[in-house]
C-alpha cells in the first residue's frame, strides 16, 4: 500500500507525458511503440524516479522487452499480443497450495478442505479472472476436482471392491 501512496507520483507523470501504463504495486508496464523509444522511457523513468522521488530501480528486475517476455504480477501477454494469460509460475503456486490442502492425510470432512479451499481460489479467480486464454484455468478445475475424488477415495479406505484400479493421486 506504501508503494502505491509513494508512486503515485509517477502515476501523474506517466499520465502528463501521455504514456499507457499499468501499475502494480511496486510493477510498472509502459507500452510504447519502438526498441528506441523503450530506451528512452526507460531512461527517463528511472531519471525521475531517482531524482524526484529519491527511489532506486533495481537493474535486475527493470528491463526493455517484448511484452510476451516479461511478466507482470502473474499475468503475461500471448506471443501475438492479443490476450492476456496466466503465468506458469502462478499456475504452480496455486497448485502448491492445492496440495497442502488436499493432502489426503489431513484426516478433516471434506466440507472443511472445501471450505478452506474457497478463500484461495475467490481471490485466485478474482485476480486472474481478467485472463482471456481459458484453458489453463478450465485444466486447473478439472485438476482441483480430481484431487478431492483422491481425498473422498482415502478416507473410505483399503476396502475398495476387488478388481478395482487405484489411481494415484499424488501431487505433480
Amino acid at each position: 500500500m506504501l508503494a502505491n501512496v509513494v508512486l503515485d507520483e509517477l502515476d501523474w507523470e506517466l499520465e502528463r507525458r501521455g504514456h499507457r501504463f499499468a501499475r502494480y504495486a511496486d510493477d510498472c508496464n509502459i507500452k510504447v511503440g519502438s526498441l528506441r523509444a523503450e530506451q528512452r522511457v526507460m531512461a527517463s523513468v528511472k531519471h525521475f524516479v531517482s531524482d524526484s522521488l529519491r527511489l532506486t530501480v533495481n537493474p535486475l528486475k527493470s528491463a526493455v522487452d517484448r511484452p510476451s517476455k516479461r511478466k507482470f504480477p502473474g499475468i503475461t501477454v500471448s506471443r501475438t499480443g492479443a490476450q492476456l494469460k496466466v503465468a506458469d509460475k502462478a499456475i504452480d503456486k496455486l497448485k502448491q497450495r492445492v496440495c497442502e490442502l488436499t493432502r489426503r492425510t489431513r484426516g478433516h470432512h471434506l466440507a472443511v478442505i472445501v471450505a478452506e479451499l474457497r478463500n484461495p481460489l475467490l481471490g485466485w479467480k478474482a485476480y486472474f479472472g481478467m485472463a482471456e486464454v481459458m484453458s489453463p484455468l478450465r485444466d486447473i478445475d478439472k485438476w482441483i476436482r480430481r484431487k478431492l475424488r483422491c481425498y473422498i477415495w482415502k478416507q473410505w479406505g483399503t476396502s475398495r471392491l476387488p478388481g478395482t484400479a487405484q489411481t494415484r493421486c499424488d501431487c505433480a
